[in-house]
């Protein structure tokens, strides 16, 4: 059998869809002289499996601050410039209970 790989380009050869015995590259390059070349596996769609994770991930530090909705004592927070660059950033914060959202503007 000869190599699996193009000469000219060092590509991958793989067999031709019609013909086994036939090794083509992308470049162009095909050769005949291939021994017999079995496919033992093909990738099936029915194989394939999406996770569906129905979690929320905070990923934001938590911080000292009641919320004003259930009165717990955590929040996540984060920054956004909402404004021109001269001025300072927003910060929001979500409660870490009861996931309400406000902006704090000190």
């Amino acid at each position: 059998m000869s190599s699996l790989f193009c000469p000219k380009c060092g590509s991958l050869l793989l067999p031709k869809k019609d013909d086994t015995k036939t090794l083509v590259c992308s470049c162009g390059y095909k050769t005949n002289n291939a021994g017999p070349i079995t496919i033992k596996d093909q990738p099936s769609e029915k194989n394939k499996k999406v996770e569906i994770i129905d979690h929320e991930f905070e990923v934001a530090p938590l911080t000292e601050a009641e919320c004003p909705k259930c009165h717990h004592k955590k929040a996540y927070y984060w920054l956004v410039q909402t404004r021109a660059a001269d001025e300072a950033e927003t910060k929001f914060l979500k409660c870490e209970k009861c996931k309400h959202t406000w902006r704090d503007y000190s």
